[in-house]
């Protein structure tokens, strides 16, 4: 599984670092980035998940490794 944040959506909420914060980092202005060029670790697929579905701005997209599918969450 993979993750990207569209950095033009982003308002800074922070939430995508809060329920996952082994996929996103923040900076100092409190905008996420994903870490490990966007590459979920095992484990932490459902906080990416959860993540992109409580963002705010839904600013966060999901490829799904198994089927190549796009979900904007």
């Amino acid at each position: 599984m993979r993750v990207q944040l569209d950095a033009t959506m982003c308002d800074g909420y922070g939430r995508c670092a809060e329920f996952a914060p082994d996929v996103f980092v923040l900076d100092d202005w409190g905008y996420g980035s994903p870490v490990a060029a966007g590459e979920v670790p095992p484990g932490s697929e459902d906080a990416a998940r959860l993540a992109a579905a409580e963002c705010p701005v839904k600013a966060i997209l999901i490829h799904e490794a198994r089927d190549a599918a796009r979900t904007r969450g």
